[in-house]
C-alpha cells in the first residue's frame, strides 16, 4: 500500500469514528499529555485501534487520539507522539501529521520536553527556528505532490504571526515564556558535553529528540506551526547527570502554566 492510500485509509476510519473538520493539531510531549484531559465533547480512539498508526512506547505517553472542543477551536490531540529513537521510520513518526491536514488542520501546535542551553528547567520557551541534527529528513524519498513541493521552504517554520500573538498573550494571562532555537537529534542517548558545547556554539537555546521531523512534515503540507518547549533539565555539562523521571517530574510541576498558556493561545488565534 502506497503512503497516500495509507493516508486515506486512515482519514477514512478516523472521520467514520466522528473525527471531522479539526483545525489545530496538537502534539502533546512527554508529561504533557493531561492537556487532552480537558477536551469536551471528547471522542478517544487509542492508537492500537488504528489502522496505519505508530506506537507510544515512552514513559509520560498515553498512546491515544483525543478529538473535540478546546478553548473554542476543534482539535485533534496526539496523547503521545512517535520517536525516530524507537525504531520508527521518518514515515511512521511524521504519519499523524498527514493524517492531521488530510482530516482538514490548518495548524499544528507542538510542544516537547527538552533540555536547555541558554535557559534553565521550568521554562517555557517558544521554538522561533530549528537546527536538525536527527541525521536524515522526512520528506526524503518520493515527494507527495498533493501535500506540498519537493523541495520546501523553511524560512518560516515556525510561524511569527503566531508567535507574536503568542506572546502577546502571555503577557496577558501573566506566563513567562521565553523564545530560542530548537535543536533535535535522535536519541536515545543524552547528548555529550562536548555536544552541548558544539550546540551552544552553533546558537541552540534548547534540545531534543523530536519535533523536528514533524514540523518539517507540518510545513511542507502548508500547516502554520507553533512549537513550545518545556525546560525540563539543564543540558549535559550544566548539571551533574540527566535522567527521564526528572524530566516528567518538572513537566509535572509547570504543566498548569503550559496547560494555561496553551489553551489562551489556541482562543486567541
Amino acid at each position: 500500500m502506497s503512503l497516500m492510500e495509507k493516508i486515506q485509509e486512515t482519514k477514512n476510519f478516523l472521520e467514520a469514528k466522528g473525527l471531522t473538520a479539526p483545525e489545530f493539531g496538537l502534539i502533546l510531549g512527554s508529561g504533557l499529555g493531561e492537556l487532552a484531559d480537558e477536551v469536551e465533547n471528547a471522542i478517544v480512539i487509542d492508537y492500537a485501534e488504528i489502522p496505519n498508526w505508530g506506537k507510544s512506547t515512552v514513559v509520560g505517553h498515553a498512546g491515544k487520539l483525543v478529538y473535540g472542543d478546546l478553548a473554542g477551536k476543534k482539535v485533534l490531540a496526539l496523547q503521545g507522539r512517535f520517536h525516530f529513537y524507537e525504531g520508527n521510520p521518518m514515515e511512521v513518526v511524521t504519519f499523524p501529521v498527514r493524517v492531521m491536514k488530510a482530516l482538514g488542520c490548518h495548524s499544528i501546535i507542538v510542544t516537547n520536553a527538552a533540555g536547555g542551553i541558554g535557559y534553565g528547567p521550568g521554562t517555557l520557551m517558544m521554538i522561533n527556528d530549528h537546527i536538525n541534527m536527527i541525521g536524515t529528513n522526512p520528506l526524503i524519498g518520493e515527494n507527495l505532490d498533493e501535500f506540498g513541493p519537493r523541495f520546501p521552504d523553511m524560512s518560516d517554520a515556525y510561524s511569527k504571526d503566531y508567535r507574536a500573538k503568542a506572546k502577546e498573550i502571555a503577557e496577558k494571562i501573566d506566563v513567562q515564556v521565553e523564545e530560542g532555537v530548537y535543536l533535535g537529534v535522535s536519541g536515545p542517548t543524552y547528548e555529550t558535553p562536548a555536544e552541548i558545547r558544539a550546540y551552544q556554539t552553533m546558537g541552540a537555546s534548547a534540545v531534543g529528540m523530536s519535533t523536528v521531523p514533524e514540523v518539517i512534515v507540518a510545513v511542507h503540507s502548508g500547516m502554520k506551526v507553533l512549537g513550545i518547549s518545556a525546560i525540563t533539565n539543564y543540558a549535559a555539562g550544566f548539571q551533574s547527570s540527566l535522567n527521564h523521571e526528572e524530566v516528567v517530574e518538572v513537566t509535572t510541576r509547570i504543566k498548569e502554566d503550559f496547560k494555561g498558556f496553551i489553551k489562551a493561545v489556541l482562543a486567541g488565534l
